[in-house]
């Protein structure tokens, strides 16, 4: 269980704090909720305390781990299905684990194919959602900035 002030990792959302942990009751069942905010951008979530081992919530990265993570970015390698719907999914797969490698490989792929060829709206989206949710974690773990952050990222993926 993680506690108030606590720095966190959502798979899908990005990292933030542990605002209060509070009891709420919806639908008639009461139940433990993290307080959940994210720095950038001020967005605040409910978090149901019971479901963050199954959602995959975690503690944010280390510096030195964030560090490791940037340098490793260059030599990721990237084969993207050339099926929209397929290659879709397998991102969404990757961004789902939680893994900042594979967010990572994500963006790489989808920063090459924007070069080539262009991105479909669904598939933009999802380039800047995935940025989000690596940034976030990197901004918190480095006690950056998020401009610092994706000048590095961007530098290491191109």
């Amino acid at each position: 269980m993680f506690s108030v002030g606590d720095k966190i990792a959502h798979p899908l959302h990005g990292a933030g704090v542990i605002n209060s942990i509070e009891e709420k009751k919806i639908d008639g069942t009461t139940r433990l909720y993290y307080e959940f905010k994210q720095p950038a951008g001020g967005m605040l979530m409910m978090i149901p305390v019971d479901n963050c081992e199954k959602i995959g919530v975690r503690p944010i990265i280390s510096c030195e781990e964030a560090d490791r993570l940037i340098d490793s970015m260059n030599r990721i390698e990237v084969q993207m299905n050339t099926n929209w719907n397929r290659r879709y999914r397998e991102n969404m797969t990757k961004i789902k684990s939680g893994d900042l490698l594979e967010v990572a490989t994500v963006i790489k792929g989808l920063m090459a194919r924007d070069s080539e060829k262009g991105l479909s709206t669904g598939e933009r989206k999802m380039l800047r959602s995935a940025k989000q949710i690596l940034i976030s974690e990197l901004v918190m773990s480095k006690k950056s900035d998020y401009d610092t952050v994706e000048k590095k990222i961007n530098a290491a993926l191109a």
